[in-house]
Parts: C-alpha cells; sequence; structure tokens
C-alpha cells in the first residue's frame, strides 16, 4: 500500500467515524460527509494516475456535481431546521414526525 492510498483510507476513515461518534450538530455531520466526498473525488481523481492510464475518466467529475448538490441540499436543510426548531442540534429533532 502506497502513502498514498494511506493517505485516502485514514481520511475516508477518519471522515466516517467523525460522523459516527460526533452527532451533535447537523453542521458536523454534513461536513463529514463533505470530507468523505472530497477523499472520494480525490481517490477517483488519482486512481488513472496510478493505474497508468492514458485517458482521464469522466467519474470524478460526475461525483463532484452530485457532491455540490448534496452540500446545497443540506445547508437548505439546516437552515429550515434551524428556522423551524431554533437550532441545529441533532437531538431537537423528532423524525418520526412530519
Amino acid at each position: 500500500m502506497t502513502a498514498l492510498n494511506l493517505s485516502f483510507y485514514s481520511a475516508f476513515t477518519l471522515s466516517s467515524l467523525g460522523l459516527a461518534f460526533h452527532r451533535t450538530h447537523l453542521i458536523s455531520a454534513l461536513l463529514c460527509l463533505e470530507s468523505m466526498m472530497l477523499s472520494m473525488y480525490v481517490a477517483l481523481s488519482m486512481w488513472p494516475v496510478q493505474m497508468q492510464m492514458a485517458s482521464s475518466t469522466l467519474l470524478p467529475i460526475i461525483m463532484l456535481t452530485f457532491s455540490a448538490c448534496e452540500a446545497g441540499t443540506g445547508l437548505a436543510l439546516l437552515v429550515a431546521s434551524t428556522r423551524t426548531h431554533g437550532s441545529d442540534h441533532l437531538h431537537n429533532f423528532n423524525l418520526l414526525q412530519c
């Protein structure tokens, strides 16, 4: 395993652990999701270089587009939930209620 692969795996693992253990605020969960997507983007961007392919793939650009859509949706949900509930604490949200 190269140092580059180790850094991608450790960044993704630390982001998923942060998402699993630090779930007090919605903004911290969104930041963990964004760091997971960023590590996946860098890994997919460097994959053709590591495999010594001549052409680059379109998959990192598509994933980056979905990541931007996910960030916009997450921030819209953050603003809407802060307006209705008064804070972004995740324990205040009742997911079974409409």
